[in-house]
């Protein structure tokens, strides 16, 4: 058994309403970032996958760990988050399918690994084709649990400058931090990803990171 001394740690947990809202590729695109950056970085994933792990370990050099609240309780969950991120300089844990979905309501759910270690939750928000319509959205999240706190928000797929300075309208008048966005485009969009996924194709992505350094405001998500 790992000697927990469990403490807060720079850390967060990349959540958002539903699956195919972008978070792997924020997850992903931020690890390389904080990496390239110089900052070690511990990956974490949420649930049994093990697909995105090997993602995550080919960009952070070194290997990326399952938080998984059906299989292990909350004590060893946080036994495995204290333990390889003890010499990090940054925890980035991604989550899996929508923010609150469990096999139980919101049991084994991110937000359920969230609550666990305490850590704040960066919503990414699908924002193609709406604008203040993600106020109620964003709003339900933020107050549907006291014990999970969303922490900010980065918004994907964003048309223009004025679709964003629109969005951070939403944020401001929720008085919720908006850490950035990520825009839509083309090279950025992931199909489909199988069991038994060829892994020799490089994944970081240079034009996601240059996306991310320019629009995230990723020092600031360091001191969450």
């Amino acid at each position: 058994m790992y000697l927990c001394t469990y403490k807060m740690k720079q850390g967060f947990l990349i959540g958002a309403p539903t699956s195919g809202s972008g978070k792997t590729t924020i997850a992903r695109g931020l690890m390389a970032l904080y990496t390239l950056k110089g900052y070690q970085v511990q990956p974490f994933k949420c649930g049994p996958d093990y697909i995105d792990t090997k993602f995550h370990s080919a960009v952070c050099g070194r290997p990326s760990v399952n938080l998984d609240t059906f299989m292990a309780t909350p004590g060893h969950v946080r036994e495995l988050y204290d333990h390889y991120g003890a010499d990090a300089d940054v925890c980035v844990v991604e989550g899996m399918m929508g923010l609150f979905d469990g096999y139980d309501r919101d049991r084994g759910s991110s937000a359920e690994v969230a609550r666990v270690l305490g850590i704040p939750v960066v919503l990414v928000v699908d924002a193609k084709s709406a604008a203040y319509s993600m106020a109620p959205l964003i709003q339900g999240f933020i107050n549907f649990r006291n014990d999970v706190r969303i922490g900010g928000v980065i918004f994907n797929r964003v048309g223009s400058d004025r679709h964003f300075s629109m969005l951070q309208q939403v944020c401001d008048d929720l008085q919720v931090e908006c850490f950035g966005y990520l825009p839509k485009k083309a090279d950025l969009e992931q199909g489909s990803r199988y069991l038994g996924l060829d892994f020799s194709e490089k994944p970081e992505n240079e034009i996601l990171v240059k996306l991310l350094d320019t629009h995230v405001q990723w020092q600031r998500l360091l001191e969450l």
